[in-house]
């Protein structure tokens, strides 16, 4: 099946709840590519990529998050594959 690639920016209590860590946990129990990083406003931004049933997993996920976050909104854009190798938490 081929790759999907799709990008995220998650709203709400995102940041201080351990999203990214979490976030890369699932991407990688899921065999997805990308990375995920805070915003400046407040925000959490994901790239990920991989076999389209599994993307789609991820971003089922991102609009719960982990213990402790509170998400408003999860806005979905597609992209291009970008090959990207691994998943990662960007600073």
């Amino acid at each position: 099946m081929a790759a999907i690639c799709r990008h995220a920016y998650v709203a709400g209590r995102v940041q201080g709840v351990g999203f990214r860590q979490s976030t890369m946990l699932q991407a990688r129990r899921l065999q997805l590519a990308g990375w995920v990083r805070n915003l400046p406003d407040g925000r959490v931004e994901v790239l990920f990529e991989g076999e389209e049933g599994a993307v789609g997993l991820l971003a089922q996920w991102l609009g719960q998050g982990p213990e402790g976050a509170l998400v408003s909104s999860v806005t979905l854009q597609e992209q291009p594959v970008q090959g990207v190798r691994g998943f990662e938490v960007l600073r």
